[in-house]
């Protein structure tokens, strides 16, 4: 059994198209402060990551932010988090972020949302890690990258069921209900949870 002190939150650094999904970001932040639960997230103040840390903030919670050095000015770094890490660069950020987190959690994003959520995705298939992963699948967002998972798994492209395992709800409220309850039956040993090992 293990605890969800901390969320990893990768979401992205534009608000998008839809006023859902900043309203779901403010949501989950005022839900982590209310919980006790710790942000973990990539530093800046705009879009759905500063609206995350605006309500954890807001709400009396932590705030950790790590961000590489190129991404101070264009990002914003976050006044009023606890804690700012500055890293050299993006593998430092991303390895700091996986330590950091008990488990992880997508809002609707860019790019580097998408690229930060596959690669939990594969180190849990690859048995590196077995903390909960969950995309929040706010107004469908996050739909066709379902759709693409479901057709890798038929075209025998997804080994390792056991392990390739996430969550998904487009509910915020239900987001750290299901991760307490996934982390409570997840396995542990000291061969997981390691980025090293990677």
């Amino acid at each position: 059994m293990s605890e969800i002190r901390t969320v990893c939150v990768y979401c992205g650094s534009g608000p998008g198209a839809d006023p859902a999904f900043m309203a779901a970001a403010a949501r989950f932040g005022e839900l982590l402060a209310k919980e006790k639960v710790g942000l973990v997230y990539g530093g800046g103040s705009k879009g759905l990551m500063g609206a995350v840390a605006s309500a954890v903030l807001e709400h009396g919670g932590h705030v950790t932010g790590i961000i590489p050095e190129f991404l101070k000015t264009k990002e914003r770094i976050k006044a009023g988090a606890q804690e700012i890490i500055v890293t050299a660069d993006m593998h430092e950020r991303k390895r700091i972020m996986f330590e950091r987190a008990d488990a992880f959690v997508t809002l609707p994003g860019g790019i580097g949302t998408l690229e930060e959520l596959v690669e939990q995705l594969t180190w849990a298939q690859l048995g590196r890690h077995t903390k909960p992963i969950l995309m929040a699948n706010i107004a469908g967002f996050w739909d066709p990258l379902l759709t693409v998972i479901e057709h890798m798994g038929k075209a025998g492209f997804l080994h390792s069921p056991e392990t390739f395992k996430y969550l998904v709800t487009g509910n915020v409220d239900e987001i750290i209900p299901l991760l307490r309850k996934a982390a409570a039956i997840r396995p542990k040993t000291a061969d997981y949870d390691t980025i090293e090992k990677l």
